[in-house]
């Protein structure tokens, strides 16, 4: 399954072909997702368990469940998905994000659509997919049943954190905001347009393994880290094989929430909270389980010369239709005392009186 790969520049999204770039100014793929459902699932981390330890925001093909297994290719089993490129039944998550009130409740950070596609159901996310930069030949596209995760719950800080790249938030000062404002936690002040989450994944494979125990081992980064596939250093010996890049953004509305009233009390606090308990952002993560439609994520990079790659594509209101019923049924649009699986967030915020500063 090798080919060779175009260089684009990534542009804006086409109004005549709403699911890719247009090639003349675009690299790689983009798609809109809309939100698949919310759920407590998650068939790579908590494979069969009905109730996994925090809630997710999914997108992508409809057969995601909790017992999906690596034989389960969701381009055979889906019947819809929620991405703009019909060919993709992939499924891309992430943990939700939580507003912790003054008061100790807490209430879901709805999403906001992708730029182009502010309809999307529930916001969802935009999925990219970038082949390096020079160095293009021997590309290898994902093989059914290949999954992978970036990042981890479990970090904390800058250290426990730093086996993990390409994880990064932007304050965003406009909708277009890109590039800057970066940081690897939480913004420390409120954000005029709210805030974007980005999850890099490594772009380097072992050639063997469609999976790892960690998740992660199986894949690896550019031998000068995530900033090196894009400038097309090699990959390492241990994982020579290079792999498209798949990122994640997730528009978060946290516009309505940027009263410092609102806010807690001390230098570098704030108010968010992932829906795991992690309140420094350091734990952001996501996953990844491969459903293309046969070779359709190859010809999208193999002699294409017209604006979709001649990859069918929907409107974003026709991928709005597809949905599912969360399994988990409990409350998780409201203020509530704790987050879903009665997590409560890390350590205690010092409020001032009545919330104030």
């Amino acid at each position: 399954m090798k080919t060779t790969w175009r260089w684009w520049i990534i542009g804006l999204v086409s109004h005549t072909h709403p699911g890719v770039t247009e090639l003349t100014s675009g690299q790689g793929l983009k798609m809109s997702c809309s939100q698949l459902v919310v759920d407590r699932i998650d068939p790579i981390q908590s494979p069969g368990v009905i109730g996994s330890n925090h809630l997710h925001q999914i997108v992508g093909g409809n057969s995601f469940n909790a017992t999906m297994s690596p034989q389960d290719d969701p381009s055979r089993v889906s019947t819809c998905t929620t991405c703009t490129l019909l060919n993709d039944f992939s499924n891309y998550w992430t943990a939700t994000m939580f507003y912790r009130h003054p008061n100790g409740t807490y209430r879901r950070v709805r999403q906001l659509g992708a730029l182009w596609h502010e309809s999307a159901r529930e916001g969802g996310m935009t999925v990219y997919y970038f082949p390096p930069a020079r160095n293009l030949s021997n590309i290898v596209a994902f093989k059914p049943g290949f999954r992978m995760r970036n990042g981890s719950p479990d970090a904390r800080n800058a250290t426990s954190a730093s086996r993990y790249q390409g994880i990064q938030y932007t304050c965003m000062m406009r909708d277009d905001t890109r590039y800057t404002n970066l940081t690897d936690t939480f913004p420390d002040h409120p954000c005029p347009a709210g805030i974007l989450t980005t999850i890099y994944f490594p772009p380097c494979w072992d050639g063997v393994n469609l999976d790892s125990p960690d998740h992660y081992s199986h894949v690896a980064w550019p031998t000068t880290g995530r900033k090196g596939f894009e400038q097309g250093d090699p990959c390492p010996a241990s994982h020579p094989v290079k792999i498209p890049q798949v990122v994640l953004e997730t528009r978060w509305d946290t516009r309505l929430l940027n009263n410092v009233q609102d806010w807690p009390r001390g230098k570098g606090q704030q108010p968010f909270v992932w829906s795991f308990g992690d309140s420094t952002g350091y734990g952001h993560h996501g996953d990844y389980i491969f459903g293309w439609k046969g070779d359709a994520l190859n010809r999208a990079f193999t002699n294409c010369s017209t604006p979709n790659c001649d990859l069918p594509s929907q409107e974003i209101y026709e991928a709005n239709r597809c949905a599912k019923e969360a399994v988990v049924k409990e409350e998780v649009d409201r203020y509530i005392t704790a987050m879903p699986g009665g997590i409560l967030a890390d350590g205690q915020l010092s409020w001032g009186r009545s919330g104030s500063r």
